[in-house]
């Protein structure tokens, strides 16, 4: 059996490599702007968001590779006021969400959906809150020009496992949920479908 990433995210296929999860990865060919815009005119809660996102994700996949377990993930991020954020389509707005994090608390949600045969076969959820510090807009230029490149494509424009640590005063939850993918949860449901050592 095989384990398909319906993603093509560095941190996700980091994080399956160090944890020894043989898998290959593919990019899902949904239209997330597009899904995702459907999804919120329903009211859709970010928890519920990030869950039907990477099941679209896998369910896509999955059909065009039945036999494989095919793995959709996706992340949400909502400030305390409830306002979802999306990536940012460039440096500026990067800027701008930085402003709108310092000094506050985010939940970030990250879901992780395998489909088998075209159907969801197992999910889960994870939570982090994310308390950012006070940030000046000195510091925000200095960490975009930092780490930019890398960041742009996450959700809050920081990665927690380079300088985006920097951002932070407190941080509740799991390192795997923050980077993108409920690992341990992922790790359990694997070895009951025997593709890895119980």
């Amino acid at each position: 059996m095989t384990l398909i990433l319906a993603s093509q995210s560095a941190g996700r296929r980091a994080m399956l490599n160090a944890a020894g999860v043989p898998h290959d990865a593919m990019a899902a060919g949904v239209d997330e702007d597009a899904a995702k815009a459907s999804l919120r005119a329903g009211g859709i809660s970010a928890r519920d968001l990030a869950d039907a996102l990477a099941e679209l994700k896998a369910v896509k996949l999955s059909r065009r590779h039945p036999a494989a377990l095919v793995l959709g993930c996706d992340q949400t991020l909502a400030l305390d006021d409830g306002r979802l954020l999306d990536k940012a389509p460039d440096r500026a707005a990067a800027a701008a969400q930085l402003r709108a994090l310092s000094g506050r608390t985010h939940s970030l949600y990250s879901a992780a959906v395998i489909a088998e045969g075209g159907e969801a076969v197992w999910r889960s959820v994870d939570r982090a809150k994310m308390t950012v510090r006070p940030l000046s807009d000195a510091f925000i230029d200095d960490y975009l020009d930092m780490d930019y490149a890398n960041a742009a494509g996450c959700v809050g424009c920081y990665r927690i496992e380079g300088p985006g640590a920097q951002l932070f005063s407190r941080v509740e939850g799991s390192q795997f949920t923050i980077i993108g993918l409920p690992l341990l949860p992922l790790l359990d449901y694997l070895r009951i479908r025997g593709m890895l050592t119980s």
